[in-house]
């Protein structure tokens, strides 16, 4: 592992600034490409999302009620596969190169939908599902080309860029998805496969590769694994002590993929409508956020203030979400709370300049596995605080997600303050 401010560190900024225009201008290029390729990911993910219910009523007959409950075994199997195999894709990008990885990985995600969209039975729909977490899990090596190609200095702008177009596919792809379920259950699928083989297709003539050869390392399957990824990074302070503070954050954050539509119902009667124009009016937010305002912020403020400034921005959004009384309060909360984005590209830049040139996929994997664990007990958590305060015994408070979330806020500015002081002079603030 290199420490932050190493030689290593400066040479290969020396070594990117003596680097043929050309060359450098084919891998800018090539980021966006790898956005796109994110963007399509979470794109064709949401365009499933609106039909998912009826779905699973037309292949078993079963309740709404129990549909939800078939549901959250699917959204658990997917999370789960994110978790395990993010490493695995991470340390083979790390060995092969980022370019087949995300253009293989692309190219069988589209077919996997392609199997959903003829699942015969409810178990070939969770065979489906579990592929696609597996396939899904391309983050960390879309990620890792930021690292590749992108001035440390600069990093923060552009993991800004790829929380923008992941933001900018959750927000298009429910709404996509609503409209094409009207012609069928089955549609959606058929529209996602589309995107990700055309992707592929797309990939294999646009993207270039940003990993040279003599930076590559050896796939061991031992590193390659949820938590030897995460004990890997515990050599270096800063990034095990961010990964902490990414744990508390991303948990607190599932308060609003799990918990909001049943909160928004119960306290205002708000419409499928309603709710889906304020998710959508969201993830508008976080794109305009990530994609124009962090690189901006940072660049002002330096990453250090802007991850703590972000992460307090949350706070009070969480507990006006709680409070709330008329639905413009959760709108109006939704334009301070949307702040909070900013910390997790600083965070990100700031991690991969302690890590070496042959690891940035492995530690892009560990961020990714950090994620999938809140994946998997953030929604179990969050809607069994709801249920227990939202069942009419005992004290009856609805928003206590949101006092959970904020609490978990809390924790994670103390972590992200411990950390910056324990490493000291070497954080760029």
């Amino acid at each position: 592992m290199e420490g932050l401010g190493t030689q290593s560190g400066f040479d290969k900024e020396q070594a990117q600034a003596q680097e043929p225009i050309p060359a450098q201008e084919r891998h800018f290029k090539s980021l966006y490409f790898v956005a796109f390729i994110v963007f399509v990911d979470m794109c064709g993910m949401g365009l499933i999302v609106p039909i998912m219910p009826s779905l699973i009523q037309g292949l078993t007959g079963v309740s709404v009620d129990r549909a939800a409950e078939i549901g959250g075994l699917l959204l658990f199997a997917f999370a789960m596969m994110q978790f395990l195999f993010a490493p695995v894709i991470g340390g083979l990008s790390d060995r092969y190169g980022r370019r087949p990885v995300m253009l293989v990985t692309l190219a069988l995600l589209g077919f996997d939908y392609i199997l959903m969209a003829l699942a015969p039975t409810l178990a070939w729909l969770f065979v489906g599902r579990i592929i696609s977490g597996i396939m899904g899990a391309t983050w960390a090596a879309a990620n890792s080309c930021v690292a590749d190609v992108i001035p440390s200095d600069q990093r923060g702008k552009a993991f800004g860029l790829m929380g923008a177009a992941g933001a900018a596919g959750f927000v298009m792809g429910p709404a996509i998805g609503g409209i094409l379920g009207h012609f069928g259950d089955r549609v959606p699928f058929w529209a996602a496969a589309a995107m990700a083989l055309g992707g592929a297709v797309a990939g294999y003539f646009l993207l270039s590769e940003t990993l040279d050869k003599s930076k590559r390392r050896g796939f061991d399957m031992k590193r390659a694994n949820p938590l030897g990824n995460i004990i890997q990074m515990m050599k270096s302070p800063l990034v095990i002590g961010f990964l902490g503070v990414i744990f508390m954050m991303q948990l607190a954050m599932q308060v609003q993929l799990t918990v909001w539509s049943y909160y928004t119902i119960l306290k205002f009667n708000w419409s499928p409508l309603t709710i889906g124009l304020s998710v959508a009016m969201f993830g508008t937010l976080v794109v305009l956020v990530q994609g124009v305002l962090t690189g901006k912020v940072i660049a002002r403020f330096g990453e250090v203030k802007t991850g703590l400034y972000g992460l307090t921005l949350a706070i009070p959004a969480y507990i006006i979400f709680a409070f709330a009384t008329d639905g413009w309060m959760m709108f109006a909360a939704m334009f301070i709370g949307v702040g909070a984005n900013m910390a997790f590209p600083g965070m990100q830049a700031m991690m991969t300049r302690t890590v070496a040139e042959d690891s940035q996929g492995e530690l892009q994997g560990a961020i990714a596995s950090i994620i999938g664990i809140t994946s998997i007990i953030g929604p179990l958590m969050m809607t069994g605080i709801f249920g227990m305060f939202s069942d009419g015994r005992g004290l009856y408070f609805p928003g206590a997600p949101f006092i959970m979330a904020a609490l978990l806020i809390a924790l994670a500015i103390v972590q992200f303050a411990l950390t910056v002081r324990r490493v000291g002079r070497g954080v760029a603030v």
